[in-house]
């Protein structure tokens, strides 16, 4: 990221990995950058130097998904095509076996599904 930001770093961050992913996360932070973490998928153990936040006046967000009424609100622009989810790959059922092979490998980009057979 910094190499694409010409070294400047990005203003936000929305991590939902944890712990794999976690220093990355905050050294791409530009100065006053924000990262918003949502999820520890690869762990909960993000090793920080408290230093680096406090130096760079970096803001660490935590947010847990969002209530009924606001899913209830984003449900007309996934139906009407503003909004489209990332999926990565879809697997029929029988295959879940190399769904996971496929997740644990990490060479996805959105989300992996299972479709019954």
């Amino acid at each position: 990221m910094r190499r694409l930001t010409e070294k400047q770093g990005v203003e936000v961050v929305v991590e939902h990995i944890g712990q794999a992913t976690w220093a990355d996360s905050l050294r791409n932070l530009m100065p006053a950058g924000r990262l918003v973490t949502c999820g520890a998928t690869t762990g909960p153990f993000g090793e920080t130097d408290i230093r680096y936040i406090f130096s760079r006046h970096l803001q660490v967000l935590g947010s847990y998904m969002g209530s009924r009424s606001e899913l209830v609100q984003l449900m007309p622009l996934f139906a009407d095509g503003r909004l489209k989810p990332v999926v990565d790959r879809v697997f029929p059922l029988r295959e879940a076996a190399s769904a996971q092979t496929h997740l644990e490998a990490r060479h996805h980009f959105g989300k992996v599904a299972l479709l019954p057979d």
